[in-house]
């Protein structure tokens, strides 16, 4: 019951910060950066892979915010980004191509528009909409339904 009432406050949460910006619940591949398995035993519970259903791409892309972009790259994995755009890519052909590193986030100022504009693409215009997240530790698959991830232990996972 405990897990069941976090999980409501945290889907509560989520449905609220999305009625804020003004769109429907959509898991972005930021999102995913963040996501990880926490299932007992697992040592190794991050990234977790993604196995696409349904994915969508917006169309035209949200505006591009290079100040909020900046603030959010010291907080990614970007290895992470660069491991799941690839376990996507054979869905979605439009997804721009990344680099295998990134320059200096303190030179951001001298970083080009494609770059930008590219990374944005991929952290806010990509969305799962169905699929499965799978931890690499243990091969724990979690499903994603309408964009929501379903992150939910079993009892005996706890």
């Amino acid at each position: 019951i405990i897990h069941s009432s976090a999980h409501s406050f945290y889907f509560i949460k989520y449905k609220i910060l999305s009625n804020c910006i003004s769109r429907p619940v959509i898991m972005r591949l930021l999102t995913h950066n963040f996501l990880q398995s926490n299932a007992k035993g697992t040592e190794n519970g991050y990234p977790l892979q993604i196995e696409v259903e349904r994915l969508e791409v917006e169309d035209p892309p949200s505006e591009v915010n290079r100040e909020l972009l900046l603030r959010l790259l010291p907080k990614l994995n970007y290895n992470a980004l660069l491991k799941a755009a690839e376990q996507i890519t054979p869905h979605e052909s439009s997804l721009p191509p990344l680099p295998p590193q990134l320059p200096s986030i303190e030179k951001s100022d001298e970083w080009d528009d494609a770059l930008v504009t590219n990374l944005h693409k991929i952290l806010f215009d990509v969305h799962l909409i169905d699929g499965t997240l799978i931890c690499p530790g243990t091969g724990r698959k979690f499903p994603v339904k309408d964009s929501i991830p379903n992150m939910l232990l079993h009892a005996d996972e706890i």
